[in-house]
């Protein structure tokens, strides 16, 4: 009884990952961040994005 318990629990929760992930609960307000952020809206969101800067990492190995 209580492993039948598990697996009815289990797919359960891979079957609300599975609609999670495909944007199916976008209705209810949770959906992946792939759905709800494009990069016009993420490139406005950048604060200072000027000073990046990509420096090589020059520290001496043991």
């Amino acid at each position: 009884m209580m492993l039948r318990l598990l697996v009815v629990v289990l797919l359960l929760a891979n079957l609300g990952y599975y609609a999670w992930t495909r944007g199916g609960l976008a209705v209810f307000g949770t959906e992946p961040a792939r759905f709800s952020e494009r990069e016009p809206q993420r490139l406005t969101q950048q604060v200072r994005p000027q000073m990046l800067q990509i420096r090589k990492d020059e520290s001496p190995k043991p």
